[in-house]
């Protein structure tokens, strides 16, 4: 039995007995004052645990949540990441090798498990939250949802499956929301398919009740009965913010309809905000973001929408290590996190600048095809 109730442990392990004597396995993100950022250990803890319950024929579905009201998970350990790049500048740090490649196992069982995966996303959602969040059979959010994949500030790129999931929403919006790490409410999520039930904030006890209540044993269709389970707990329509993303569609579709990058760089940059504080803040992330990170969210779009879900995070593991080593990533995040002076010193001041040469070094694998760290998966 996979246990653990210690509260000092990053990650709540627990085996929930339903009334019908099956189990339902409970993974609680236990890091509130980090806001449930995802750092290594949580993610081994994580990984741990749904292999072991993979293959336990008492083990009904697993639910997946963030400790407190703030946050769901609000990201990545990106301060350990940026101790380890400054201790071995133009390399890549074997930490961060050894982190991302656990994230994405981590991603991408959630995303091919053979029971239902619920995950709460309340609160913050951000980038590894995204991870997390994107891969369950049963996404929730609630009326406190805020999500968003922002890496574009820290000089990384839309990570944890982006490079699959962003080419696939409506129109051109994943585009956009990489380039300008926009924030997006539980109507957007709905929207875009990102998520697949709005519940109220107020009733996660009550779900996991009705969860733990519920005769499983003799359910033919867990997954249609989980699904009509959690429907009766959503919020009056009024209840839920408007989707700016889809009463913007056609404007983002515009801004985005070009192959080149500098076409709707410039469309981005010139685009009429007026009193719109959505797209007036989308519009100051993206000018004040990484040049190298707009580069890497176009083509990860490019590349990704004709790529499987594990080729995407392949690729990916080669792009987040020559993150780590280029540089580009380390400077965001002191700027943003560290020293917090707002102030990034990117590489190149435009878009224009930036050589296409060293984008293609961020897609150049450091490691023969059998010695990838990730080539199993999908296997």
């Amino acid at each position: 039995m996979v246990e653990s109730l210690d509260m000092q442990s990053p990650v709540l392990v627990q085996e929930k007995e339903t009334s019908s004597g099956q189990i339902l396995a409970h993974l609680t993100l236990n890091k509130p004052k980090a806001l449930n950022a995802l750092d290594l250990e949580m993610a081994k803890i994580m990984l741990d645990a749904l292999k072991s319950w993979q293959n336990r024929e008492d083990v009904v579905m697993v639910l997946i949540d963030g400790f407190g009201e703030k946050a769901f998970c609000a990201g990545g350990d990106v301060v350990s990441m940026h101790q380890a790049m400054k201790a071995s500048p133009d390399a890549i740090p074997g930490f961060l090798q050894e982190f991302f490649t656990v994230e994405y196992e981590l991603d991408y069982t959630i995303h091919t498990y053979s029971k239902p995966v619920v995950v709460w996303g309340s609160g913050i959602v951000m980038g590894g939250g995204m991870g997390l969040l994107c891969g369950a059979s049963h996404r929730v959010v609630t009326p406190s949802s805020r999500l968003a994949m922002p890496e574009i500030t820290i000089g990384l790129y839309p990570d944890v499956g982006g490079s699959y999931f962003l080419p696939r929403l409506p129109g051109k919006s994943g585009l956009f929301l990489g380039l300008t790490g926009a924030s997006m409410n539980a109507a957007d999520a709905r929207y875009l398919g990102l998520a697949d039930h709005v519940c109220t904030d107020a009733s996660r006890d009550d779900v996991l009740t009705a969860l733990l209540s519920y005769d499983w044993l003799t359910e033919d269709d867990v997954p249609t009965q989980l699904s009509q389970l959690l429907s009766d707990f959503a919020p009056a329509e009024e209840q839920i913010p408007h989707s700016n993303v889809e009463s913007h569609q056609s404007l983002i579709d515009e801004l985005c309809n070009s192959n080149f990058l500098s076409d709707v760089a410039q469309n981005i940059k010139t685009m009429q905000t007026t009193d719109d504080k959505w797209l007036s803040r989308a519009q100051k992330t993206f000018l004040s973001g990484s040049p190298i990170t707009a580069h890497l969210v176009h083509q990860q779009i490019k590349r990704g929408a004709d790529l499987s879900l594990a080729e995407c995070f392949k690729m990916e593991l080669i792009m987040s290590c020559r993150c780590g080593e280029v540089g580009e990533f380390q400077e965001g995040v002191r700027a943003l996190l560290i020293d917090k002076d707002g102030t990034p010193n990117w590489r190149y001041e435009s878009i224009e600048e930036v050589p296409m040469s060293l984008i293609e070094h961020f897609f150049t694998s450091p490691w023969a095809t059998e010695n990838h760290p990730l080539a199993l998966l999908g296997e």
